[in-house]
């Protein structure tokens, strides 16, 4: 995805919501964030791979507005060494759009969606399940991609020693693995779910 793409979708989301014109300064920090140097996979790539896998499940989504500003605001507040990134970017996403005039429980449905991203629970809300379903599409991407993915990972986390990092990494890759199905979202299940698998396999040898 380009930057000009990028852009529409943003106008796109707000104006969805009844939001003509957006905060440019907002769009401006939100790419800045996605351009720190402490980051090498929570960037835009990522961004734009979540962008672009909701432009083609968008006939899935019942309030793909939503999704899409969440996506927006998933990863804006990461930092390794925090516990509460998810919680942040949520407060944050919220107050962007309530300050924006948005109704407040859609305001509200945005922050859950990106409090959803903490993997800590699978989601039963539809929504939900395509936000994370889409977060996720990284383990079933190519073997390429995904290998791309987990040196990126390596790096955002390269203070940690490797006798501690890789059998945390395996830990947490395992816990996909195990998950059956791992993709709730039917249609991203079709397309990923057996990539997924074997990257995840892999991945933990």
């Amino acid at each position: 995805m380009d930057a000009g793409a990028r852009r529409a979708s943003w106008l796109d989301a707000w104006r969805e919501l009844g939001v003509d014109t957006p905060d440019e300064t907002l769009l401006a920090e939100l790419l800045a964030r996605h351009g720190e140097p402490h980051r090498a996979y929570h960037t835009l790539q990522h961004l734009d791979e979540c962008l672009e896998a909701l432009a083609r499940e968008h006939g899935h989504a019942k309030r793909p507005a939503e999704i899409a500003l969440a996506l927006w605001f998933h990863d804006a507040i990461y930092d390794v060494h925090r516990h509460d990134n998810e919680a942040l970017s949520a407060d944050w996403a919220q107050q962007a759009l309530n300050a924006a005039g948005v109704a407040a429980d859609a305001a509200q449905r945005v922050h859950a969606l990106v409090m959803a991203t903490r993997h800590h629970a699978r989601p039963d809300d539809a929504g939900a399940q395509l936000l994370v379903d889409i977060d996720l599409s990284i383990l079933g991407a190519s073997a390429a991609r995904f290998a791309e993915y987990e040196r990126q990972i390596r790096i955002e986390y390269a203070h940690v020693p490797p006798e501690i990092f890789e059998p945390r990494r395996r830990e947490i890759l395992a816990g996909f693995l195990a998950r059956d199905p791992l993709y709730l979202t039917q249609s991203i299940r079709t397309k990923l779910e057996a990539q997924a698998r074997i990257n995840l396999q892999r991945a933990i040898g």
